[in-house]
């Protein structure tokens, strides 16, 4: 499993409409083959933070998501109101 969270900083003026692109974004990928989840957090400390914590069954999955009609719309519209550069992390679980 592959795991992503992807964080942005949206202008504050521009908050309920990220969100509202973001449900489509969040409700389609979730029915995406090979989605674990897929969510959208605002901070408690600062509005204005935003993250997409993603779980996906592998790389494949991913390649699809980045790849579908909704990802290739929505993202351009969302990275349009943000203050700054989106940061994306991959994780792995650690496994015990």
């Amino acid at each position: 499993m592959i795991k992503i969270v992807a964080s942005s900083l949206v202008r504050e003026a521009c908050i309920e409409q990220y969100h509202a692109l973001a449900k489509e974004l969040v409700e389609k990928s979730q029915a995406e083959p090979g989605n674990i989840c897929y969510t959208l957090n605002q901070s408690t400390s600062d509005p204005r933070v935003h993250s997409f914590l993603e779980s996906w069954k592998d790389q494949a999955a991913i390649d699809a998501h980045n790849a579908s009609e909704h990802f290739q719309r929505i993202v351009p519209q969302l990275a349009a109101l943000r203050e700054e550069t989106q940061t994306v992390e991959f994780y792995t679980e650690v496994e015990y």
